[in-house]
């Protein structure tokens, strides 16, 4: 039970601050005037005021509160290395203890993870929601159990009492850390590229490991290299693409004996190979309806380089014609077929025959060039099984249908093989026909596969496309000259464009398009693996290595003709390694090194300034968990070996009374009788003075 004293003026407080000061003039006067009933009459308006003010006394009926301290524990993936865990236990307990021990105090634990899209230790978020289900005048301290390395501090609550930071780690802890500094989304195949890596050591490093680390680059599934570089210096590393599409670069530190943790010595770079321009050589028979649109389908793109010849005349033909007069220039064939071949992309042979114009040597040349790499597509016409066929040329090596000499001429659609439907060039094709299925062609020549994949064939289950690989390139052969009908939008047309475009970027060994791959897309935490394969048989399970060594096993559902799929929601952010039969692929759920582990040694400078302006302290659980004490608000809140909290005094009124101090009546009686006194007074000394 409490009591105060309260007023509720009869008039407003201006006009009786007014009256005060007429009271206080009045009563001036009365001295100057030497009035010996001053005192008497001040006493009297006195009285007058404090009854114009009113005053009550208020009694309330008060229960104590309980004093509160929150503990916000620090539960993310830091907090899990070395012996953290163990420290972070016995210093809750302690702290358990010594708030049960204090009177009229209550503990509240808040605990956090990881941050959610990798956004860090969010300690400052958890403690600022505890404090806003709390009343804030209960809150005598708040106590953070934590490595110090927070990522929110920007979102620090005002603290109505002292903070402070238990820190967790040991002052000889240490780590190493590999940093990618600058990488391109993409690059052009063929130019180098320059990215900058730094090897980091940060705590108490001993010198047996410092200064130098060994460095492991991968790129895709082939053979890892080593190197020993510097510690803390910028490298400055070449670049070279292999391939188009994505290209998966690895790097990795060797594990240091002793460091804190080596989730931050990997990290991966994606980079996606592009072509500056698609060099393409276009080398055409006699002219026909379809070269035209061979021609205005490559020079469509604007990446691509195309050159294009066609044989118009042959040599043998003598009519008296000077040769000078037979071109505009010299055609450079040897610049083309023997200096320059390995400069091009892809050759392309549109009706082309053996007419004396290319020496068998500059055939030669295209056999090696595509043993060594590159790429040839036979477009055949009628003159494919003639006697001056190209197949009677070097070529044969490897071409992988050879020609009967027989020519198909009937209306027929070309249909996709069993192996085509599954095949990365033609599969899902079908889906593009118009209504009432593609249009027709009306010619193929008739060839016997010798090697190869059959994707698409005509009329009796003839051969019409054949993919094939020879050496380290690739060579595919069209068994008709008739596809410009679908340009043309013959009888609907067909996808004549979508085709070709696969089938040279299949023939460019773009990643996505080879038969048989392992992929896989990321977004947010879940993973959504792809396996390609035209195999009759469905590829076996998938085993995925975590950042941590653990392995799990993936068994992929059938998504359509070839392609294999399933969604796996893994369990933390880093580097997986996904494995297949033969098949590798290393992605990277979130930053290879999560935020968590970007920074891993304990520190409290991140969260100094936040604990410095509530008079609490930063304490090393290292050194034991400390004492709470009480102190009194503003006085400095922490020590050496103890923390202070600042008691409250936090209470709930239950009931409220309020009783006029005086009855109005005895304020009135109060008054009259001291201004009679006043009066009696100076009155009698008047009376005295005329005697």
């Amino acid at each position: 039970m409490t009591q105060s004293l309260i007023f509720d003026p009869l008039i407003p407080w201006p006009v009786l601050w007014g009256a005060v000061a007429f009271a206080v003039v009045l009563l001036a006067l009365a001295l100057w005037r030497g009035l010996s009933g001053w005192w008497l009459r001040g006493l009297a308006a006195f009285v007058v005021l404090s009854a114009l003010a009113n005053p009550a006394l208020q009694e309330e009926d008060r229960r104590p509160q309980s004093d509160i301290v929150i503990a916000v524990v620090d539960d993310s993936a830091s907090q899990n290395l070395s012996d953290r865990p163990d420290q972070t236990t016995a210093a809750l307990a302690a702290i358990e203890a010594e708030v049960a021990a204090l009177d009229n105090t209550e503990l509240r634990i808040v605990r956090f993870g990881d941050g959610a899209e990798d956004a860090g230790t969010l300690a400052m978020t958890a403690l600022a929601e505890a404090l806003a289900e709390e009343p804030r005048a209960r809150v005598a301290g708040a106590i953070v159990i934590s490595d110090g390395q927070i990522h929110d501090l920007g979102l620090a609550p005002d603290m109505p009492a002292p903070l402070h930071l238990l820190l967790t780690g040991r002052a000889n802890d240490w780590d190493r850390r590999l940093i990618v500094k600058n990488a391109p989304a993409f690059a052009i195949l063929g130019e180098e590229i320059m990215l900058t890596l730094r090897i980091e050591d940060d705590g108490a490093v001993p010198a047996a490991v410092a200064g130098m680390a060994d460095l492991t680059i991968s790129v895709d599934a082939d053979p890892p290299q080593t190197y020993t570089v510097p510690v803390g210096e910028d490298l400055e590393l070449p670049v070279t693409l292999p391939h188009g599409g994505m290209n998966v670069l690895q790097f990795s530190l060797a594990p240091a004996a002793g460091e804190l943790t080596d989730r931050n010595n990997a990290a991966v770079v994606q980079i996606n190979g592009v072509r500056d321009r698609l060099r393409v050589l276009l080398v055409s028979g006699e002219p026909h309806a379809g070269e035209r649109v061979w021609r205005n389908l490559l020079k469509s793109d604007a990446s691509v380089d195309l050159v294009h010849f066609t044989i118009l005349r042959p040599p043998e033909k003598q009519d008296g014609i000077p040769v000078s007069e037979l071109s505009l220039i010299a055609f450079p064939t040897r610049e083309l077929f023997v200096e320059k071949i390995d400069e091009f992309d892809l050759i392309v042979f549109d009706r082309y025959s053996m007419r004396g114009i290319l020496p068998m040597s500059y055939m030669e040349n295209i056999v090696n060039y595509v043993r060594g790499g590159g790429t040839v597509l036979v477009a055949a016409g009628p003159e494919y099984g003639a006697v001056d066929s190209i197949w009677r040329s070097p070529l044969a090596e490897i071409l992988p249908a050879a020609p009967t000499a027989r020519v198909v001429e009937e209306g027929f659609r070309p249909q996709l093989t069993d192996l085509g439907r599954r095949h990365p060039v033609t599969e899902g094709l079908e889906a593009l026909a118009p209504e009432g299925g593609w249009g027709r062609w009306f010619r193929m020549v008739d060839v016997v596969p010798r090697a190869g994949q059959i994707v698409m064939e005509g009329p009796g289950n003839r051969p019409l496309l054949i993919l094939s690989r020879e050496g380290e390139g690739r060579v595919a052969i069209l068994a008709s000259d008739h596809a410009w009908l679908w340009g043309r939008g013959y009888e609907g047309g067909g996808p004549q464009l979508e085709l070709l475009r696969r089938l040279a970027h299949w023939m460019l060994k773009e990643p996505e398009l080879e038969e048989e791959t392992l992929t896989a897309t990321v977004e947010g935490q879940m993973m959504t693996v792809l396996r390609r394969s035209i195999l009759d048989t469905p590829p076996g399970d998938v085993t995925i290595t975590g950042p941590d060594g653990a392995q799990s096993t993936l068994s992929l559902n059938e998504a359509g003709p070839g392609r294999f799929s399933a969604d796996w929601l893994a369990p933390a952010m880093g580097l997986y390694r996904l494995e297949q039969g033969d098949l590798t692929r290393v992605v990277a759920v979130g930053p290879s090194a999560p935020r968590e582990f970007v920074q891993t040694i304990a520190s409290g400078a991140i969260m100094a300034d936040a604990v410095a302006a509530t008079n609490g302290g930063v304490l090393r659980l290292e050194e034991g968990a400390p004492d709470i004490r009480s102190v009194r608000d503003g006085r400095p809140a922490a020590g050496r070996g103890w923390i202070g909290i600042t008691p409250r005094g936090a209470y709930v009124t239950q009931d409220v009374s309020i009783a006029a101090l005086l009855p109005g009546w005895v304020w009135l009686i109060l008054a009259s009788s001291l201004a009679i006194a006043a009066w009696l007074i100076e009155g009698r000394k008047g009376a005295r003075r005329l005697t």
